[in-house]
């Protein structure tokens, strides 16, 4: 009978069915792992752990794919530890993404001091580590609310350059909005941190648990702080342009399992 209960209340969690899955590089893949009874299975993509999930009854991962993974065949790993993992294997389709080329006025954003080298550096390795946080829950909602009200401005995966010069590609989607628009969680969670950093400028952190997290940056201010838990649609600040940004807007990241993924998978087309 706990059984049939549990079960049934596995099945009823508010998971998102209609989560877009793609299995290309920054996209999201599904992946189906048998009937949703206890225990919930593990699985590792190299040491990050991976999100997993009961869907009509069924237990499902959530892989985040790199946005650097070449199209083919990646190894995931099912057990207690990525070492003592059974190997799965999961074909990643191709994907192209578009340029974009952007002009900044102030070149010390483009070329970098040593002293902002270094800082960039620094919060470089923060940045990852946060993306590697790890809180376990029953379930994860993937019904993600678009955090802020304006037009789609700037597209993830979109290769960038600065004044010229190749960069990283675009880590999340943009939002056009005005100064002092509203930023709201797109999602209910935890603040993981908030920060103001170089290029990210004002920055909050908001951790959705089983390695799903959302950040929302560029905000001219904040109004949470760290540990505080927000439902869906709570302020976490306001629109800004603080850091690298041409403009007010909102540049809003997605994380899964420690890697960069596609918002627009999350939110209703």
């Amino acid at each position: 009978m706990r059984c049939l209960l549990l079960l049934l209340l596995l099945c009823c969690a508010p998971v998102r069915a209609e989560l877009q899955a793609q299995a290309v590089p920054g996209g999201v893949a599904r992946l189906e792992l048998g009937p949703a009874v206890e225990p919930r299975p593990q699985l590792w993509l190299g040491e990050q752990p991976l999100a997993v999930v009961a869907r009509q009854g069924r237990w499902q991962a959530l892989v985040g794919i790199p946005l650097d993974t070449p199209a083919g065949s990646l190894t995931l790993r099912q057990g207690p530890s990525p070492a003592q993992g059974m190997p799965l294997v999961l074909e990643v389709r191709p994907k192209a993404y578009p340029a974009q080329h952007l002009r900044l006025k102030n070149k010390g954003q483009v070329e970098l001091s040593p002293e902002n080298e270094a800082r960039v550096a620094r919060e470089h390795e923060e940045i990852r580590q946060l993306k590697q946080h790890w809180r376990d829950t029953p379930y994860v909602d993937t019904d993600f609310a678009l955090p802020a009200d304006g037009r789609v401005s700037g597209h993830f995966g979109v290769r960038r350059f600065f004044n010229g010069q190749p960069r990283a590609p675009h880590s999340g989607m943009d939002l056009a909005a005005p100064r002092g628009a509203p930023v709201r969680a797109a999602a209910g969670g935890k603040v993981l941190a908030v920060a103001d950093y170089f290029f990210n400028g004002r920055s909050v952190f908001v951790d959705h648990g089983q390695g799903l997290i959302s950040l929302y940056c560029h905000l001219d201010s904040i109004t949470v702080r760290p540990g505080q838990w927000l439902e869906k649609g709570e302020p976490v600040g306001s629109v800004g342009s603080t850091g690298r940004s041409t403009g007010p807007h909102l540049h809003w990241t997605v994380v899964l399992n420690g890697t960069n993924v596609d918002p627009a998978l999350f939110v209703q087309p």
